[in-house]
């Protein structure tokens, strides 16, 4: 169990997002957790390295468009390097586990949420509300 003093940021960042994409694209009993933590946790660390919500949204058109493996051989998907290494971690594992239509309609609907979340987190921030 976490201690006290660290805040759910924290926690989040700690969860393992590869993971949860290559159980929760393949298997109905991990689908909620990757869309509920597995999506916030993604948020959480891409909020913490800059990254903006169109970019990700961005990258869920890409995998739409051109699918799971077109999307993670693109060199610098995000604007930052560190972000990119991340999301494109998180793509070629998607491709792994599920290279199917339905996968990528998946995937894209996680970067999708992924980036709905980055976008309060920065509207509540915007507005002084403490997001942890």
């Amino acid at each position: 169990m976490p201690s006290a003093s660290r805040t759910d940021d924290e926690v989040l960042a700690t969860t393992d997002v590869a993971v949860l994409l290559r159980y929760g694209l393949t298997q109905d009993a991990f689908r909620t957790a990757l869309s509920g933590d597995g999506a916030v946790a993604a948020a959480v660390t891409l909020d913490r390295l800059g990254v903006v919500p169109r970019s990700v949204a961005y990258v869920a058109k890409i995998v739409r468009a051109g699918g799971l493996r077109y999307a993670a051989q693109l060199p610098e998907p995000l604007p930052s390097r560190e972000a990119s290494a991340l999301l494109l971690d998180w793509l070629e594992t998607a491709a792994q586990a599920a290279d199917t239509p339905d996968g990528e309609a998946r995937t894209a609907r996680w970067l999708d949420a992924v980036a709905e979340i980055v976008g309060l987190r920065r509207a509540a921030r915007a507005r002084g509300e403490h997001t942890s």
